[in-house]
């Protein structure tokens, strides 16, 4: 088994809630509570859940965009682990070079008013890796490998299509030759034989420069194809972690359960099929989140341990597959192609 890249363990992101002319402290924002788990190296490492869930703080956090309230994020350099939670900003600019972003909206993260040739241009001025020619024979061989003709460098973005300027972001990424590539909803806004496309460009480019990938996504669809492992969110907490194939095969959270049967069934004779979950109530505010486990005002399964007692995130005795819930072990769950959501398991590349 690889060794971990990224080891985050009881991250705390919490956001202090002010209200009233003297902005007085009326509470708190529990956005990510006590999460725990390992990227590995090489791996794609699928974070889904509704928004608002987390997803995106983690990711933040990692990029001490956020400052972690508490716990660690141990990042295993070549030198040696190091805990980017407790790192001021002079130590934090190496690992921002190891560890970038692909953001979500394609046109608002790309300067309107810069070519690509300084938009990519930038992050190898900024590191102090390349200049003058060098600098657009490094931007030209980056275009190349991502799609896109050379040629167009000195266009601005408005220029190119959507799936076009995804492909500069990713470029843009991959300029400072890093090792966890983050992507947040990187193919969302795109049109879906566009998302096939750049999913297996990412395939590619880990394939060949050995990326290591967290994947957040909302759409399990896309996750099925591109993770290795999913870790499955709720209201600030991992409630379950597990091997892709396992997870949509064998979920053992009430609640991994009702986001695989809300998948939309593309084939019209299949739908009759479906069983859809619907959870009763809304989602938990994370400013006044229930006691116990977070999901148990919405779960069929709850008894009176759930409502009091908080789960650990336990394993289920299959390797690599834990999951936060008291009733784990006696529930039987449907799975995601029970009612024809999903095919097959995860296949190496997706097709429009």
């Amino acid at each position: 088994m690889s060794r971990p890249l990224v080891e985050i363990r009881d991250l705390k992101v919490h956001f202090t809630l002010r209200a009233g002319l003297l902005r007085r402290v009326k509470g708190q924002v529990r956005a990510v509570d006590g999460v725990s788990f390992d990227v590995l190296e090489g791996e794609t490492l699928g974070l889904v859940g509704e928004s608002g869930c987390g997803k995106s703080t983690i990711t933040r956090a990692l990029l001490r965009v956020y400052q972690p309230t508490g716990g660690q994020m141990r990042y295993h350099a070549a030198d040696g682990p190091v805990d980017l939670a407790t790192l001021d900003e002079a130590a934090l600019a190496r690992f921002r070079r190891e560890i970038r972003l692909v953001f979500q909206d394609p046109q608002s993260s790309l300067n309107p008013r810069l070519p690509v040739v300084d938009i990519i241009g930038e992050v190898l001025k900024v590191n102090k890796m390349a200049a003058g020619e060098a600098l657009r024979q490094r931007v030209a061989a980056l275009m190349t490998r991502v799609g896109l003709r050379p040629e167009t460098m000195h266009r601005y973005p408005h220029a190119f299509s959507g799936g076009e300027r995804q492909r500069i972001g990713i470029a843009r990424a991959l300029a400072s030759e890093p090792k966890l590539l983050i992507a947040d909803e990187a193919v969302s806004a795109l049109d879906v034989s566009v998302q096939a496309q750049t999913i297996n460009l990412l395939k590619d480019l880990q394939r060949d420069f050995g990326l290591t990938y967290l994947f957040v996504s909302h759409d399990l669809s896309v996750v099925q194809h591109i993770c290795d492992r999913v870790a499955v969110m709720y209201v600030g907490n991992l409630v379950e972690i597990a091997p892709t194939d396992r997870l949509f095969e064998a979920p053992k959270h009430p609640y991994t359960e009702a986001l695989l049967s809300a998948v939309p069934i593309p084939d019209p004779a299949m739908r009759g099929r479906a069983s859809r979950i619907r959870l009763p109530g809304e989602v938990a505010d994370p400013a006044n989140p229930p006691p116990g486990c977070p999901f148990h005002p919405r779960c069929r399964f709850a008894t009176d341990i759930c409502r009091s007692d908080k789960p650990a995130l336990t394993s289920t005795g299959q390797d690599g597959h834990a999951v936060a819930c008291h009733h784990a072990d006696s529930l039987t769950l449907a799975n995601a192609f029970d009612a024809g959501q999903f095919s097959a398991p995860h296949s190496n590349s997706v097709t429009a």
